[in-house]
């Protein structure tokens, strides 16, 4: 690759997974601060979905491109045998305003 930048300087943010909407603007999970994060290039926060889980994934869609699918689960860290607890994972879905841009 060449031409290599930062697109967001995102602070604190741990990004996992991610996904792009329709406005240029990037959703990302955050596993350790339990949020899913959407930032425009540059770093700037535009919305913020807490959750009660490390989100690991995420991807818009539903009929609309409007849902925000999470996937997440209890974590209990990088060193432990099992890095999640077991049964605690979830898809869990919010309601967004701009629809993801593309195929999921």
């Amino acid at each position: 690759m060449s031409g290599r930048r930062v697109w967001a300087d995102l602070g604190d943010g741990t990004p996992d997974g991610i996904c792009v909407d329709a406005r240029r603007a990037v959703w990302y999970a955050d596993v350790p601060n339990r949020c899913c994060v959407r930032v425009a290039e540059g770093g700037k926060v535009l919305d913020r979905v807490d959750l009660d889980r490390g989100g690991f994934a995420c991807a818009l869609g539903g009929p609309d491109g409007t849902t925000l699918f999470v996937v997440a689960a209890e974590r209990r860290g990088m060193t432990e045998p099992e890095m999640v607890t077991p049964g605690s994972g979830r898809v869990l879905a919010v309601e967004v305003e701009v629809p993801g841009a593309g195929r999921p």
